[in-house]
């Protein structure tokens, strides 16, 4: 499906009951495309999105949270930075410590992402988690301050995978943190930044070894490539073939892909040019996304009441 597909209006003559679920799938991968675009900005979180989403996931499963619901949130996972698209780029990729007026910038994207989601026929699928993820159970969160059990499930899931994966993968201003610190620290924190039971179910994910394939991936079996200058930045998709280049977004330098003894592609090998404009330019990574609605759209839009046959994006 290309990004026009995506992109289209729903069709103003009468449609089947099959054609309208078609065009509500359409219209998540349109929202998927806005948050894989958003995130591209920034080079150093590469996979955040399908990190956090896949956490979401597997903390879900474990709570035993009922299917149709679980598909919601981790929807909501992957759409919650979609705020950040208000955040200038000077202070979304700065390399060391913002300012008291850089932070109050960046706490602004919950609600500018609202904004976005709010006259989207979808928009209840993930509003909670794009609004209120860095709400805390202490009430220091923002941007309503909300305490404990007044923040809603989906966006206590979000706000700790968000902060885990955020923890554990590297920045321009630090090197990423082995799971079992970053774990260290949430201990820590727990019943004030983030709440306590889902923090001993995501131990207990720990003890099962259920986060070591998602921490420093970009996709399922696919880890981040490492740029010699930058560190890992290189965002490999899973049909790219062994020859085929690459180029890290921050410096701009060329890799190309080597093929394992067993035919993965275990390494990105610096081939010492720089990329161009047109190599430099984000691809969206439609192949993810439609293996992500398929995953996540049918359970979750069944359980969300149709939008008017008029409703537009």
């Amino acid at each position: 499906m290309g990004l026009m597909k995506l992109f289209a209006r729903p069709s103003p003559l009468p449609v089947t009951k099959g054609d309208r679920e078609s065009e509500r799938q359409q219209m998540l991968a349109s929202l998927f495309v806005m948050a894989w675009v958003v995130e591209a900005r920034d080079p150093y979180t590469g996979g955040h999105l399908w990190r956090v989403s896949r956490y979401a996931a597997l903390l879900c499963e474990r709570v035993g949270i009922e299917r149709a619901q679980c598909e919601r949130i981790v929807i909501g996972a992957f759409l919650h930075d979609l705020g950040k698209v208000g955040i200038p780029d000077a202070v979304l990729r700065k390399p060391g410590a913002l300012t008291e007026d850089e932070y109050a910038v960046v706490k602004t994207h919950p609600e500018v992402g609202a904004r976005m989601l709010a006259a989207h026929p979808l928009a209840d699928l993930a509003r909670e988690a794009v609004l209120l993820h860095h709400e805390t159970p202490d009430g220091q969160g923002y941007p309503r301050g909300l305490r404990g059990a007044e923040i809603p499930l989906a966006a206590r899931i979000v706000g700790l995978c968000d902060a885990f994966d955020a923890m554990t993968s590297t920045r321009p201003y630090r090197a990423s943190m082995p799971i079992g610190r970053a774990l260290e620290a949430i201990e820590r924190q727990l019943g004030r930044q983030f709440d306590e039971s889902l923090g001993r179910h995501m131990f207990a994910l720990d003890a099962q070894g259920l986060l070591d394939h998602i921490a420093g991936h970009s996709d399922d079996g696919i880890p981040l490539q490492a740029c010699m200058n930058c560190g890992p930045t290189l965002v490999v998709r899973r049909e790219q073939q062994a020859g085929e280049t690459l180029f890290c977004r921050s410096c701009g330098g060329g890799y190309r892909l080597e093929e394992g003894h067993d035919g993965s592609l275990v390494k990105a090998v610096p081939t010492h040019t720089r990329g161009t404009a047109a190599d430099l330019e984000p691809e969206v990574d439609e192949a993810l996304i439609q293996r992500f609605v398929g995953d996540s759209a049918q359970r979750a839009l069944a359980a969300t009441p149709h939008p008017g046959p008029t409703a537009a994006m």
